[in-house]
């Protein structure tokens, strides 16, 4: 390194420590052996720190997230607004300068990374979206969409199993603009790899598909910047750059896993500082720093200039296509909720039919929809038919093969939506939602509209049996704040839940059933409320019906043979409680009087969250077990899912024998 550049490392180093020092809480073990990958990284990016969402930027992904000092350092000193009282605020309360870094709470910040491996696995997305739309859009001489995508992971997430999967996927899909750092230090909480990795990393990747380029020392930022221009002239597969380093360079905790995840304290910090040189007072950097950082920034403001009059041009050429960018950019779509045909359907079918009628009426409406499922297409029905495939070799389609990766689909997924432009849904069996917890969790936390289709919604699996057969899911799906989670009962339900999923600012998990479920008389638009009146009394009711799926068809028979003992009953499909909880009180109220006590909550899977709307009175008809191995029919009769039962109940309710 030469002087300015050993000078901005060691910035990135000491602001790093005192950060962490006077928040207490940190990690300065990544960002003091990572501050040259970090430096290199951002001195060979396309950005614009006063324009953070230039279309054409290249992406950087902290995977490592817990390491957040060092992205918040280099955002500070490369021009982002990212003040210096934000980085003495680090780890406060409402500071932009989180514990883990956080999408849209601080300018640079790609994504909300969160759980080692998340980030790799977005980056992954990015890289897709970058690729397809490239295809799209870019026409000779004009490539719009042009830029790369980077991501710094250490140890940690090379165990995570997601990870594997992840990279698995991009090898395979000749990923050329994805380029991923690997801090090498050997360390992780509880000491030395050796103790439990020893794989080679490199070698593990290359099977995957992947050129392995390797830098010895993390200090030599002229090496790293060579690994990344060869990086660059790889075009069919993505790059890993394996860069040995030392955990907490520069302290005296040089090398030791207890650098990993405390403040070096006041004695350490000084010695830090005495090893690196630095004679600067606490929280200030050195002018000549900042007007090295900023001629990199400059470099971008001139890159984005250049972009934007290319763009022009291309508008001039291509209108209709510069018109489609912008329209993909800014999500603009037309009033799918007014569209007749989404809502038609021509026969009974399992709501994973209905499901594959809508998907493929409304993606002419949305041409940036992108998905796919995790080689479960057939059975989860998720193709869409007028739409070619995402392949290695022609990234033109919009079906994509995700493999069996659960748990980087959901990941991948939330990538390709924080790149922009893009409309992404991934699909399994709600079963194996479990996987994807942790992606689906992210979504939420960053309320990102990507939507997770889930079938094989209940015991009406069947043979499979109860390692197949979702109980707890909806439940805790249900648990989480920011998703919706739809369970509709026929086609016309179907179309709100994908409406309300594709038009939303949050994520939405959609379960959908296996067996055939019939359409009803009476559903509609009134289930983009969430819960709805869908057959009621003359008289006030004597008890209320509540269901979702495939039993509120149950819930219509059961309310035809009470009539014939004089039970007036209402029955209210619920497809969506977080969209029910949403309305008014007056509109809640009118569904569910709280005069009216005697309710019955109708639902094949776990009961804990009906409490809430039956209350002590009334009656769940619920599983309050796992499933078993048998035709669809025979479970729901086993497990209490008869007009039978429910009429049996809603008379033990009201006292008549």
């Amino acid at each position: 390194m030469n002087d300015i550049q050993n000078l901005t490392v060691n910035a990135i180093r000491v602001l790093s420590a005192e950060a962490i020092n006077k928040a207490n809480s940190g990690h300065p073990g990544l960002p003091l052996g990572a501050a040259p990958i970090g430096y290199s990284a951002f001195t060979n990016m396309v950005f614009n720190p006063k324009d953070p969402n230039f279309d054409n930027r290249d992406r950087f992904v902290l995977s490592a997230g817990h390491g957040s000092m060092l992205i918040y350092s280099l955002l500070h000193l490369f021009g982002y607004k990212v003040s210096m009282e934000d980085i003495k605020n680090f780890r406060q309360l409402d500071s932009i300068t989180s514990g883990h870094p956080e999408y849209k709470e601080c300018p640079g910040v790609e994504v909300t990374t969160g759980p080692l491996g998340q980030g790799i696995a977005n980056a992954v997305g990015m890289a897709v979206a970058e690729s397809y739309l490239a295809t799209h859009f870019n026409r000779e001489g004009f490539p719009i969409v042009d830029h790369y995508t980077y991501a710094l992971c250490g140890d940690g997430c090379m165990q995570e199993g997601i990870e594997n999967e992840a990279a698995s996927f991009a090898g395979a899909n000749k990923l050329g603009k994805l380029i991923v750092f690997y801090d090498d230090n050997d360390i992780t909480i509880e000491g030395s790899t050796d103790i439990t990795f020893t794989e080679d990393v490199g070698k593990r990747h290359e099977a995957l598909g992947w050129q392995v380029i390797k830098v010895a020392d993390a200090n030599d930022v002229n090496a790293i910047a060579k690994a990344i221009k060869k990086a660059k002239k790889e075009t069919e597969k993505p790059s890993l750059i394996v860069i040995k380093s030392v955990i907490g360079y520069g302290s005296a905790l040089a090398g030791k896993a207890s650098c990993h995840g405390s403040p070096l304290g006041e004695e350490g910090l000084a010695i830090l500082k005495k090893n690196l040189n630095w004679t600067s007072a606490p929280f200030e950097v050195p002018e000549e720093v900042y007007a090295h950082c900023r001629r990199f920034a400059n470099k971008g403001k001139r890159a984005e200039k250049n972009w934007k009059k290319l763009f022009s041009e291309y508008s001039a050429k291509y209108p209709e296509l510069a018109k489609e960018y912008n329209d993909w950019k800014n999500y603009k779509l037309p009033d799918l909720e007014e569209i007749d045909e989404l809502w038609q359907y021509e026969k009974d079918d399992a709501s994973r039919g209905y499901g594959a009628t809508v998907l493929n009426k409304i993606e002419k409406y949305i041409p940036n929809l992108i998905g796919g499922s995790a080689d479960l297409a057939p059975a989860n029905k998720t193709n869409m038919k007028n739409r070619g495939n995402y392949l290695p070799d022609d990234k033109s389609g919009s079906n994509m093969h995700f493999g069996i990766r659960e748990h980087a689909m959901a990941a991948i997924s939330n990538g390709m939506y924080l790149h922009g432009g893009l409309l992404p849904y991934c699909s399994t069996f709600a079963v194996f939602s479990d996987y994807m917890r942790n992606a689906i969790r992210m979504s939420a936390i960053m309320q990102i509209p990507v939507t997770y289709i889930l079938t094989h919604d209940s015991i009406g699996v069947g043979e499979d049996g109860p390692t197949h057969q979702p109980i707890e899911h909806l439940t805790s799906l249900r648990a989480m704040p920011n998703l919706k989670v739809f369970r509709p009962c026929d086609g016309r339900e179907t179309t709100a839940s994908y409406i309300s999923a594709f038009t939303g600012n949050e994520p939405s998990a959609i379960f959908l059933s296996r067996q055939t479920i019939p359409m009803l008389n009476g559903t509609g638009k009134d289930a983009l409320k969430g819960g709805y009146i869908l057959s009621d009394t003359e008289r006030t009711p004597d008890v209320i019906l509540i269901a979702t799926g495939s039993e509120v068809a149950l819930a219509i028979n059961a309310k035809e043979e009470l009539k014939k003992i004089n039970v007036n009953a209402r029955v209210v499909s619920m497809p969506c409680v977080e969209l029910f909880e949403k309305q008014t009180k007056k509109y809640k109220e009118s569904v569910l009087p709280s005069s009216i006590k005697n309710r019955v909550a109708i639902e094949a899977g776990s009961p804990d969250c009906w409490y809430k709307y039956v209350g002590l009175d009334g009656k769940i008809i619920a599983m309050n077990g796992f499933g078993s191995s048998a035709p669809a029919g025979k479970l729901f009769n086993k497990y209490g899912f008869t007009v039978e039962n429910v009429v049996n109940n809603v008379k033990e309710l009201l006292n008549i024998k």
